[in-house]
């Protein structure tokens, strides 16, 4: 057989992520010198996104079948857990890659959190704790996370992100509160709240810190709004938030029994205030692209949790009874354009299903450790990175044309893939021993395992009556 000068696989080094591997070495540089990648890391990297595109899982050994043996999975694994890539600063400096491909100088940033359940005999796996499953109401084993992206006129990029364990202590508090709650024990003769532990950051503090390092690392990008949920809606969440971002508009949601003084003085909730004065219908431009009809009204009140005054604005959809209740920071903005640009808090959420889908670390992302937990998920973003400097989704969002969604540029890949595969066995000196060397790897790098279906090779045990036991028939 004819020598190949190069291995003729499923996980192709392709133009898209050689470059981005290129350019996300150059920014590294920049960021500090003795942070650049070796030849083999560079090479690993390489081969970890495609076969994260190809196979849309985190598998070392998903990735050995995939290059048909070409990369070993204990190989892989070792320069996942060992090597000395600078695994802190990827996500910075791929941001910084994508920042300057776009020409990005402004943008809003969009906060949300998220969950992966785990098994209930999860162990090795860090960050795991009882967390809500919200598709069936109940409580699992799981890990929580918190993303913070950048949304632009022309492309979003995730930017960060932060894995979230709540404080033991606090939670064992909170159980025996509520425990004693409910037996009328009064406040007095129940333990006291314990003080915080720094070990165990809130989700506010989490989100405070990516703002922070954002505003740090990207000074030259002015943020117009920062939009959250309600989780994030605290007066201390709004106060730093305009501390790191002086300028911008700082937007989440109220709960409705929130306290806000009437003009006379006096405290009432959000709710019964705004059910005093009926709303305006107008239609509200959703996420730039629909219109819909809503409800909205809007007041400058000051909030009694905040200490200060606000912009609130209650607001329905068509269709809706209730009234949800915006919050804003900054007083001198429109209750239209608030509104408006509280919808584009909904694009983290679309990025989140699509990180879920199809970028590898939702599915078999059985990483140890913390470290393992982190650097997967760095994995993932990059891989996500990767796809938005694709020549044709950077084309389509540059000429302000509407990109295409993550399933349909790993389907182009995976084609762009099968397609070099294909030519490098049509232009080999022997092309017809070339194809049969990758048939023959092929069929190789095929699981086999044994099925628990079929019984073949398995003892039945015998399975008929016993002569001497059909005198029990005839009774």
């Amino acid at each position: 057989m004819t020598k190949r000068t190069s291995p003729i696989v499923l996980i192709q080094p392709l133009p898209c992520a050689t470059n981005y591997i290129d350019q996300l070495c150059g920014a590294l540089k920049e960021l500090k010198a003795s942070s650049k990648l070796s030849i083999a890391q560079k090479l690993w990297l390489t081969t970890v996104l495609m076969g994260i595109v190809i196979t849309r899982k985190l598998s070392w050994a998903a990735f050995e079948r995939s290059t048909l043996n070409e990369c070993r999975q204990d190989g892989l694994r070792w320069m996942f857990s060992h090597s000395k890539i600078p695994w802190n600063s990827l996500i910075y400096a791929s941001t910084k890659v994508l920042i300057k491909h776009y020409g990005v100088t402004s943008g809003t940033l969009t906060i949300d959190d998220s969950d992966k359940m785990r098994s209930r005999n999860t162990r090795k796996i860090a960050h795991v704790h009882k967390v809500r499953d919200k598709s069936t109401g109940g409580y699992g084993k799981g890990q929580e996370f918190i993303f913070m992206v950048i949304v632009t006129n022309t492309v979003t990029i995730p930017v960060d992100f932060r894995f979230y364990t709540p404080d033991p202590e606090l939670s064992a508090w909170k159980q025996e509160n509520n425990r004693l709650k409910k037996q009328k024990v009064p406040t007095k003769q129940r333990p006291k709240r314990p003080s915080p532990d720094a070990d165990y950051p809130t989700k506010e503090a989490l989100a405070l810190v990516m703002l922070r390092h954002f505003s740090d690392r990207f000074p030259e990008i002015h943020i117009k709004i920062i939009t959250a949920d309600a989780l994030y809606c605290t007066g201390s969440f709004m106060d730093k938030s305009n501390q790191y971002f002086p300028r911008s508009q700082v937007v989440t949601q109220l709960r409705k029994n929130q306290s806000v003084r009437c003009k006379n003085g006096n405290w009432t909730s959000l709710k019964t205030y705004f059910a005093r004065n009926s709303g305006v219908d107008m239609e509200l431009i959703v996420r730039g692209r629909e219109n819909k009809k809503v409800t909205m009204l809007g007041h400058r009140l000051e909030v009694k949790a905040h200490g200060k005054k606000r912009f609130i604005i209650a607001l329905k959809y068509e269709g809706e009874s209730e009234y949800r209740y915006l919050v804003a920071s900054h007083l001198s903005w429109r209750a239209i354009d608030i509104a408006r640009a509280y919808t584009l808090r909904w694009i983290i959420e679309v990025f989140i299903e699509d990180w879920k889908s199809h970028c590898g670390w939702n599915t078999l992302s059985k990483q140890q450790g913390v470290e393992g937990a982190s650097r997967g998920v760095i994995l993932s973003l990059l891989c996500d990175h990767m796809l938005l400097l694709h020549p044709e989704q950077s084309a389509r969002l540059k000429s302000q044309h509407p990109g295409l969604p993550v399933g349909c540029m790993i389907e182009r890949i995976k084609a762009e893939a099968l397609i070099v595969t294909i030519e490098k066995i049509v232009v080999s000196d022997n092309p017809k021993d070339a194809f049969n060397y990758f048939s023959q790897a092929l069929v190789e790098a095929l699981p086999d395992r044994p099925s628990s279906k079929h019984m073949a090779g398995c003892d039945l045990g015998r399975q008929e009556p016993t002569e001497s036991l059909k005198y029990q028939m005839a009774a």
